[in-house]
């Protein structure tokens, strides 16, 4: 009921800042926040799972299929209309024939494919390649024993034909930024990832590393007035304090809030008139290498769970921005088992699964970590007295957000801490420890279990929801007895924005992935 409460008021928080002008305005600037870092890993989407890359690839690219942030499902977005076969393997799309790239080249079926055909390039670890996989043949591009994925198939230049392995909605599988539809002759330029071309909205104008990135409005983009706004300029802002003197000083329009700043807000009675919530489908975790000894033991992983007082560092350090995670699912996941109980605070019970796997006198090691004030630094600094407690020592080591995920994709870690999506799509997000999936795509922790591959398999192959859930519930308590990672929380989102900005949505994958195309100011904006 608290999810429930919380999302309903991120709607009438979101409805409500439209509400004081029905007609958006044409023409203005937007100044949104790039919060997660003190940079970008790269303008080439498909090399980049980060968050904080997308908030610039939801302006400047598109996807065969967008996140409905009202009705809670992926749409439609460089499709008009999809046939899907009576066993709900061939899916054949009819393409928009008005979508251009900003080169000023009109899309068709062979970019689909050849983006999904680069995105399968084994030798490269792209990270979409954990959701094109679902497409027949897919794998074995990857492999290098085909050079064209066999469900792929072109009937005209605006309709393709889909064959995936799995029966389920392939949408969830084909509206993230790693599987952006990219024009061939500007990527095979060499110049891309610092001269991207797109679909999306706005174009690139420039990106000054560590400051901002500017694009201006795309006049072709196919959606019917829109975008409203003229230039959209993202400013990297990665120290919560800068992005709360930006705001204050009305420099920029949103920003999103850490758990100090959320309180802070919430009692100035003007700021709190403007702050939008959700509860996204992230999940925080401490992931754990088993090729690093203790940690190839179960124990050793269930003893960290039980060492360390969640629920007070999420009440003392998160101010209960967050929510206690049992297993991997988070709330909004329809697997998701309510009856489930998170690992409970137990020293005792730590230690004496440490003796049980040979380690008495515990051990050390390495953490991983960005400064992040939600799930970086600070969390770690918190947990090591727990675990200093029932023996083990920690070394935390400190690196930019950028750089812990490229260490997470390549296994260059002992632990490392991180908020991973785990939605909206239960199977699409277990599949991240499915056996099969790779590291670089996201199985950071290179889980393997037979059983829990099993039932994903066949929860992939049933058209029953029901059976499907109960299937993914299974897997879910898997992950929970195997604790590949230490179970932290579920995010809640706070975004705090001016009175002048309009259109926002209260996107639950991810706050700041804004369909900006729908954002606009109004004539009180300090920005021109």
């Amino acid at each position: 009921m608290k999810k429930l409460a919380v999302m309903a008021t991120a709607l009438a928080l979101v409805l409500g800042a439209g509400a004081e002008a029905q007609t958006p305005r044409k023409g203005g600037t937007i100044r949104m926040t790039a919060p997660y870092g003190a940079s970008l890993s790269s303008l080439d989407i498909h090399t980049t799972p980060r968050a904080q890359d997308e908030i610039v690839g939801k302006a400047l690219h598109r996807t065969l299929y967008n996140w409905d942030t009202v009705a809670n499902k992926p749409v439609l977005e460089l499709a008009r209309e999809v046939a899907v076969s009576g066993d709900g393997f061939v899916h054949t799309y009819k393409l928009r024939d008005d979508a251009f790239f900003h080169n000023g080249r009109r899309m068709t079926a062979d970019d689909i494919i050849w983006s999904y055909t680069r995105v399968m390039d084994g030798s490269k670890g792209y990270p979409g390649a954990r959701n094109v996989r679902l497409i027949k043949g897919a794998i074995d591009v990857e492999k290098g024993q085909a050079k064209e994925i066999a469900g792929l198939r072109k009937i005209d230049d605006f309709t393709l034909e889909m064959t995936i392995t799995e029966r389920v909605d392939p949408g969830f599988y084909f509206m993230g930024g790693t599987t952006s539809i990219l024009p061939r002759e500007e990527v095979e330029k060499g110049t891309f990832a610092s001269n991207p071309v797109g679909l999306g909205p706005f174009k690139f104008v420039e990106h000054v590393p560590g400051s901002r990135v500017v694009l201006t409005r795309w006049e072709k983009f196919y959606k019917p007035g829109q975008p409203y706004a003229d230039r959209l300029i993202i400013l990297i802002m990665g120290e919560a304090a800068a992005r709360d003197v930006a705001f204050r000083s009305k420099e920029i329009d949103t920003s999103i809030l850490g758990p100090a700043q959320y309180v802070a807000y919430q009692a100035d009675p003007e700021l709190k008139k403007h702050i939008l919530e959700v509860a996204e489908v992230f999940t925080r975790n401490m992931g754990m290498n088993p090729a690093f000894k203790p940690f190839s033991d179960k124990r050793v992983r269930q003893a960290i769970n039980h060492a360390i007082d969640t629920d007070l560092i999420i009440k003392r350090l998160v101010k209960d921005k967050a929510y206690r995670a049992t297993s991997w699912l988070p709330m909004a996941s329809p697997a998701y088992d309510k009856t489930m109980k998170p690992y409970a605070f137990d020293p005792e019970k730590a230690k004496k699964l440490l003796a049980e796997a040979g380690y008495k006198d515990g051990f050390e090691f390495e953490w991983t970590t960005s400064q992040n004030e939600s799930w970086g630094l600070p969390i770690v600094e918190a947990v090591i007295p727990y675990l200093s407690r029932v023996g083990i020592k920690v070394k935390p080591k400190l690196v930019e957000a950028a750089v812990l995920t490229e260490t997470a994709m390549k296994g260059d870690f002992q632990a490392y801490i991180i908020s991973n999506l785990t939605g909206p799509d239960s199977l699409a997000t277990l599949k991240c420890y499915h056996s099969k999936t790779p590291r670089t795509a996201c199985n950071y922790t290179s889980f393997n279990n037979p059983e829990f591959d099993k039932l994903l398999d066949e929860a992939g192959q049933t058209s029953d929801m029901a059976r499907r859930n109960d299937l993914l519930k299974k897997a879910n308590a898997i992950l929970y007895e195997e604790a590949p990672v230490w179970f932290f929380n579920y995010n809640k989102a706070v975004m705090a924005y001016q009175p002048w900005l309009h259109g926002l949505q209260a996107n639950a994958t991810e706050l700041t992935h804004q369909y900006v195309e729908n954002l606009w100011v109004d004539e009180t904006s300090p920005a021109k």
